[in-house]
C-alpha cells in the first residue's frame, strides 16, 4: 500500500516561497510519474508539475512555469515542490500524488492518470 503525507505548507506574502514536502512510503516501484495537484475551494483540482521516474523528466503546467520546480530525492523516499514568488490565486491545497499509468508522461497533468494521493497540505497566500 503505497502512502503519501506532505508538509510544508502555510501562510505567505505575495511573492513569497514555500517548499512543499511529500513523504512516499510503500511500493512504488511499479510506478511511472510522481505529481503535484492543488484545488482551491470551488474549483477542480489542477496538476501543478510532475516529474517522469525512469528519466527524471519534468513537466509543469504554464502558470508555474520559471516559478515552481519538482524534484525527488530517491535515498529518502520523498517529492519536493519548491514554489517561488506566489501569487494570492495559488491559494490552495496542495497534493501529492503517485501514478502507475504510463499515460502520465504525456505532455498534460491528467488528475485521473494518478491512482495514489496524498491528504493535502495547504498554501494561503496573501496579497
Amino acid at each position: 500500500q503505497v502512502q503519501l503525507v506532505e508538509s510544508g505548507g502555510g501562510s505567505v506574502q505575495a511573492g513569497g516561497s514555500l517548499r512543499l514536502s511529500c513523504a512516499v512510503s510503500g511500493y512504488i516501484y511499479s510506478s511511472y510519474c510522481m505529481g503535484w495537484f492543488r484545488q482551491a475551494p470551488g474549483k477542480e483540482r489542477e496538476g501543478v508539475a510532475r516529474i517522469y521516474l525512469g528519466t527524471g523528466g519534468t513537466f509543469y503546467a504554464d502558470s508555474v512555469k520559471g516559478r515552481f520546480t519538482i524534484s525527488r530525492d530517491n535515498a529518502k523516499n520523498s517529492l519536493y515542490l519548491q514554489m517561488n514568488n506566489l501569487k494570492p490565486e495559488e491559494t490552495a491545497m496542495y497534493y501529492c500524488a503517485v501514478s502507475s499509468r504510463s499515460e502520465c508522461a504525456n505532455r498534460v497533468i491528467r488528475t485521473d492518470v494518478y491512482n495514489y494521493w496524498g491528504q493535502g497540505t495547504q498554501v494561503t497566500v496573501s496579497s
